[in-house]
């Protein structure tokens, strides 16, 4: 590998490497020997041709095909116990990168997983870390091993003839250029290839999720053409690389199968003169012909290699992306939580990171008090930044300008895991794991975790009583993104999963946009009793949620408009009297 950047992008493998870098360098040196072990047969066939077969001797003949025969069988113990080293450790290494991998997903910010598609992040985690095992397992190794065995193998044929040793590395220059050449442009079409296959990756997993709009538009035609069209495409710069490798595979083929024809001429006559014996240009011959495999394999190992630097370079791009800021620091280091203040919002502004360069903010001089045990209604028009505003208290976003407080403590301050006990979050689009009803619902109780009782008060707020009639009721899984269930029964069990385990405050984004009017009053009877114990901001599009609300504020193009009750409101905000006569029909979610 004579490129730098791939050097460098493969050696930052080698903190996972380290730990069983003692089980490797065995491997590879057991490997050594037994491709040495290889170079060793050609001098017993020299002194077999030489010496028995010149002679007659038919034990001598046996003795040497023995000898061969051990050597052999050694070579290939050899090469089975190098395996056996590598394969366990190595798969170990994948297995350690991936969970770094997963481990730092969770903790980058919400603006991370806006930016990148999944269907990156999963090729990352999957098809790269397999190319880099495969990296690590064989050509990693096998260019230490080819390399020595090509300096040993050379060595030895200088030695059995120097002119016939000149003949066959006549070639070893040009081989080096077409190498150097093929790796740089090798280099830029595995890049485009597996970037590629990311694409392709979040077309299926997309079409996966969103099977129901697919069948239900019937657009099951487009999306295919869709697919084909990144298909062919991967296809396309495939067949770039394998022609590509076809070339380089040619070359080095062909090029030391010219030396070798030269040799074996060139030999021969000198044979025929007396100048070189039998046995040595056999042992030459057969030297020769060992090293083929090892000067062949170099456009191979070397399209590997290019390919795991980079894998490697594209999973390094996702471990440099920072994680969030935790704030606090540490859980013991964190300032103790007032007993009273509630949640307040002081002069807080708010734009996304990929807001163009002189956009408005979403949020702007946000100033807003939910006394403690209140519940405030945030109501406005879709789109003016009702989601985003809740979103910053859990500090899924980080406010651009400003501060939230909790009971008097900046959330700037806390450490995430503290804050995210504190506060618990229903969103409008509610996310269901593959597992149980039950285990979905008791996520929400953090690390302290919840028992059965807990559980059960849960889904009675939620009125999520349907669970009884599943087939295993709370154990039943609900499958991918809980799409076996109905939307309203989905945002039931969200519900549940924000309220069991008793927050302190409580952020819930229209969590009853998909419920029937009968199940909706039911939800908002029992969801009254819990509000009573905790400190509430309630996204709410309909004037039966805001209800629920001791108060209402009045969210306008980024700004709070109005404060006050829902009386009052009606009274002194014409256009929130627009808002809760319906005029403002849609009740989507907002960014």
């Amino acid at each position: 590998m004579t490129d730098r950047s791939s050097i460098r992008s493969l050696m930052r493998l080698w903190p996972y490497v380290r730990p069983v870098r003692a089980r490797w360098f065995t491997a590879a040196v057991i490997a050594v020997v037994a491709s040495c072990l290889g170079l060793v047969i050609p001098l017993v066939l020299k002194w077999l041709v030489d010496g028995p077969v010149t002679d007659r001797d038919p034990g001598g003949v046996g003795l040497g095909a023995l000898v061969v025969l051990l050597l052999g069988l050694a070579e290939a113990g050899l090469f089975g116990l190098r395996r056996w080293l590598v394969a366990r450790p190595l798969a170990g290494v994948e297995a350690a990168m991936r969970a770094d991998l997963y481990r730092h997903v969770q903790r980058l910010p919400i603006a991370f997983h806006d930016r990148w598609a999944s269907g990156q992040l999963l090729s990352r985690a999957t098809t790269d870390l397999s190319l880099l095992r495969m990296f690590l397992a064989f050509p990693l190794t096998f260019l230490f091993v080819n390399g020595v065995t090509v300096l040993a193998g050379c060595a030895v044929l200088l030695v059995q003839d120097r002119v016939l040793g000149l003949v066959l590395l006549v070639p070893v220059v040009p081989l080096i250029v077409v190498c150097a050449l093929f790796e740089t442009r090798y280099s830029v079409v595995a890049r485009r290839a597996q970037d590629q296959v990311g694409d392709l990756t979040t077309v299926v997993e997309e079409s996966v999720l969103g099977i129901r709009v697919i069948k239900g538009f019937g657009q099951h035609r487009s999306q295919a053409r869709a697919f084909r069209t990144l298909a062919e495409r991967v296809r396309g710069t495939e067949l770039g690389k394998a022609r590509l490798l076809a070339g380089i595979w040619a070359v080095i083929t062909i090029v030391p199968e010219l030396a070798i024809g030269a040799a074996l001429v060139l030999g021969t006559v000198r044979v025929a003169d007396g100048d070189l014996s039998a046995g040595t240009l056999v042992a030459f011959l057969t030297t020769a012909l060992a090293l083929r495999w090892p000067v062949e394999s170099i456009g191979f190992l070397l399209a590997m290699s290019q390919e795991a630097a980079t894998a490697a370079d594209r999973y390094f791009e996702v471990m440099a992306e920072p994680e969030e800021d935790d704030g606090g620091a540490s859980r013991t280091g964190a300032p103790a939580v007032a007993l009273s203040g509630g949640l307040r919002f002081e002069d807080v502004t708010f734009r996304y990171p990929d807001a163009p360069p002189g956009a408005p903010p979403v949020l702007a001089g946000i100033d807003l008090h939910v006394r403690p045990g209140e519940t405030m209604a945030l109501v406005g028009a879709t789109g003016c930044g009702k989601t985003t505003l809740t979103a910053l208290v859990p500090r899924l976003h980080e406010v651009t300008g400003g501060r939230i407080l909790l009971d008097g403590v900046d959330v700037a301050d806390l450490p995430r895991e503290r804050l995210r006990e504190l506060v618990a979050v229903a969103f409008e689009e509610p996310t269901l794991f593959s597992a149980s009803v039950g285990e979905n619902v008791l996520m929400g109780a953090g690390p302290a975790g919840a028992g059965e009782p807990e559980l059960r008060r849960a889904l009675d707020v939620a009125q999520a009583d349907f669970v009884q009639n599943l087939p295993q009721g709370t154990a039943t899984q609900v499958g991918e993104q809980g799409l076996s269930l109905s939307g309203g029964q989905r945002q039931r069990l969200a519900l549940a999963r924000a309220v069991v385990g008793r927050p302190r405050f409580l952020v819930l984004d229209d969590p009853l946009s998909a419920l029937d009017v009968h199940t909706e009053g039911r939800v908002e009877a029992a969801l009254r009793e819990v509000l009573r114990d905790t400190t509430a901001l309630v996204v709410a599009h309909r004037p039966s949620t805001v209800l629920l609300a001791d108060r209402v504020a009045l969210l306008s193009e980024g700004r709070i408009a109005a404060v006050g009750t829902h009386q009052e409101l009606l009274r002194e905000s014409a256009q929130y009297a627009w808002l809760m006569s319906g005029a403002d029909g849609a009740a989507g979610g907002t960014r």
